[in-house]
């Protein structure tokens, strides 16, 4: 152990929280069988690794100890209640001569983070639930965070995620990976949360960093183990494809100042070629064997934007006609935002902008700090810094991450001095 001062022990156990949450209460849930529980005994021992970690100093492995104390602390609950049985109303799982002969085998699960992941992946909660618990659950994102990523209020996820675990006691679902036959109804909402927790790792939606790495590796190691899992799923390639091309930029996402740099600013150079190359192999395999699906499709257009040599050799055409094609299975206003970037290289900011316009008009993207802040860069490069300006004003409000209020506000100000250039330069008659 090492020994350290009250703000290193808060950094340390910060740290394990990003890093070690999921291992922690998945480890927890296998002998609590009840998340409620085990989700208390975690808290309580990160709570007390606080404590312990200023008087004994910061353990070499913060992991395992807090495995350990959350163990313990579910241990002592369970025999609080004098009897493990008169706990099990959460998960129960039959023993193993209970279980009928003929019953179906459930699917091997490599790391009990994605047995968990499945598990707030059941059927009996709404797409939208399953994805907002395991982000909660499993992940540790905190609800703020789901909220913005599901552009919804705080309390509206507080509410949603509480639902789903009630749900889940009333439906007494068992801590086990879900059988071959029950895979494909849970795969589709386990894809989406993957992703969404890579998203959020990727671009954070508050903070003092564009970034969260860790919870972006984190969720690239459950694609992986998900890979491992289902090695011939193509929407499974799909997405882990579309992760290892976007992770690979992330040495050059931001500035020395921290502020978000530009993909046509990035050094190409100090991208991850060997994830570009993986994901490449992958996206040929997703693509094949029919219609590709929306990971798929995701993956091809992050891997034409990892391989082209410069940002001017971008190929455009060909990414808008992937979006094109995304767009035609998957019908999201975030996609057709995407999509209105490609347009804007291909056919002009205009035709790009009269785009975005329709697309303020989708109560979907209300609270979506990209939507004016694409706008604002369309109105920049047709020059109308003004109208440019409201359009940045739009974004900063609605932006919460420190990094991406700074580069707002630097364009903002770049507008207003255009603006009053403008003014001090009339055009001549």
């Amino acid at each position: 152990m090492t020994s350290g001062s009250d703000a290193s022990v808060r950094r340390a156990v910060e740290d394990a929280h990003r890093r070690e949450w999921a291992a922690v209460l998945a480890a927890t849930v296998r002998v609590t069988r009840d998340l409620d529980l085990a989700e208390e005994c975690v808290q309580d021992a990160y709570t007390a690794a606080l404590v312990e970690w200023a008087r004994g100093g910061v353990p070499d492995r913060p992991g395992a100890w807090l495995t350990t104390a959350a163990r313990h602390n579910a241990l002592d609950a369970l025999r609080r209640a004098r009897t493990l049985r008169s706990k099990l109303h959460l998960l129960i799982e039959p023993e193993p001569d209970s279980e009928p002969e003929s019953a179906p085998k459930p699917a091997p699960a490599p790391d009990d983070r994605l047995r968990l992941v499945f598990l707030s992946c059941h059927p009996a909660l709404a797409p939208a639930a399953q994805i907002a618990l395991t982000l909660r659950l499993v992940c540790g994102v905190p609800t703020p965070d789901i909220a913005r990523a599901f552009l919804v209020s705080e309390p509206t996820m507080a509410a949603r995620v509480t639902r789903a675990k009630k749900k889940l006691v009333a439906a007494r679902v068992p801590f086990r990976m879900p059988t071959p036959a029950e895979l494909p109804e849970r795969l589709d909402s386990v894809l989406t949360t993957i992703h969404l927790l890579f998203t959020t790792g990727h671009t954070a939606p508050a903070g003092p960093t564009v970034t969260k790495d860790d919870l972006a590796g984190r969720a690239l190691d459950l694609a992986r183990m998900l890979h491992g899992l289902l090695p011939d799923e193509r929407e499974v390639r799909g997405l882990l494809a579309l992760l290892l091309a976007n992770h690979a930029r992330r040495a050059t996402r931001t500035t020395e100042n921290g502020r978000p740099s530009l993909l046509a600013e990035q050094d190409r150079t100090a991208w991850d070629q060997e994830a570009i190359a993986e994901a490449h192999a992958l996206v040929l395999g997703a693509l094949r064997g029919g219609d590709p699906g929306r990971y798929a499709l995701q993956a091809a257009i992050a891997a034409l934007h990892a391989s082209a040599p410069t940002y001017a050799e971008t190929d455009w055409e060909q990414i808008l006609v992937l979006y094109d094609a995304l767009l035609a299975i998957w019908s999201s206003p975030v996609v057709a935002l995407n999509r209105a970037v490609a347009v804007a290289m291909v056919e002009g900011p205009a035709t790009a902008l009269a785009e975005v316009e329709a697309l303020e008009q989708d109560e979907r993207l209300a609270g979506y700090r990209y939507l004016p802040a694409v706008k604002a860069d369309l109105l920049r490069r047709l020059e109308r810094p003004a109208d440019a300006a409201v359009a940045y004003e739009r974004a900063l409000a609605l932006a919460d991450n420190d990094a991406e209020r700074a580069f707002l506000t630097d364009r903002l100000a770049q507008c207003g001095a255009a603006v009053r250039a403008a003014a001090c330069n009339p055009p001549q008659s």
